[in-house]
């Protein structure tokens, strides 16, 4: 299936594969669109310079295509990528970053993956007074020993109901996991499609709720 390009260019809605955030919004036209199925990365045509453009070809931060998804009409195409740096030219993250309306939740939906690269992050590059990368130049054992003792706290936690003290030893568990997953190479993806595998459909397209099995 091949966008519709009979009225000219079509909007390119880029939003990171990890964290589900947009990071920018740009216009593609055919051989744009096509340079990005080829090449795995993303190319647009530019407006006001009226050429192609390769995002990052100058500043190094490129984006690893993942999957490309047509509206209805086939003139909106959204692309998830793996961004190799900030997508927006002033440096930020994403090129939307002007709150005009803010959100009423308290927290960040993709704050998991965020948690999870960063310690991915840790494993390759060296911060100075840095528990994560303490804890990786320690090993499986010394990690070991913080899941295992970060576990017993969950545990204590509740059984002394204590809501808030159950919160902070649950992310304290969940953060020294995610430390000994980077450290064997398990990615959150594993995870995912492991979670995916066991909590399968009953055969149905009713949109019943899907069963946990092979626990």
């Amino acid at each position: 299936m091949k966008p519709d390009f009979s009225k000219g260019l079509i909007p390119a809605i880029v939003t990171d594969f990890n964290t589900k955030e947009v990071l920018m919004v740009a216009y593609m036209n055919e051989e744009s669109y096509e340079k990005t199925l080829s090449t795995n990365e993303t190319w647009f045509y530019s407006r006001s310079r009226d050429e192609l453009w390769h995002k990052g070809a100058t500043s190094g931060n490129t984006q690893k295509v993942v999957s490309l998804t047509l509206d209805c009409d086939k003139d909106t195409v959204v692309i998830e990528v793996i961004p190799n740096g900030p997508a927006c030219h002033t440096g930020e993250y994403s090129c939307f970053f002007h709150p005009v309306k803010e959100s009423k939740i308290d927290y960040d939906p993709a704050i998991i993956e965020q948690v999870m690269l960063e310690v991915e992050t840790r494993k390759t590059k060296q911060v100075e007074n840095s528990y994560t990368n303490y804890l990786f130049d320690k090993g499986v054992d010394k990690i070991g020993k913080k899941v295992i003792e970060e576990a017993g706290e969950v545990v204590i936690a509740a059984k002394n109901n204590d809501k808030e003290e159950l919160t902070n030893e649950v992310s304290d568990l969940l953060y020294h996991t995610f430390v000994m997953m980077a450290n064997q190479g398990v990615t959150l993806d594993d995870v995912k499609r492991e979670l995916t595998k066991r909590f399968s459909k009953k055969g149905n397209n009713k949109g019943e709720r899907a069963e946990i099995e092979d626990w």
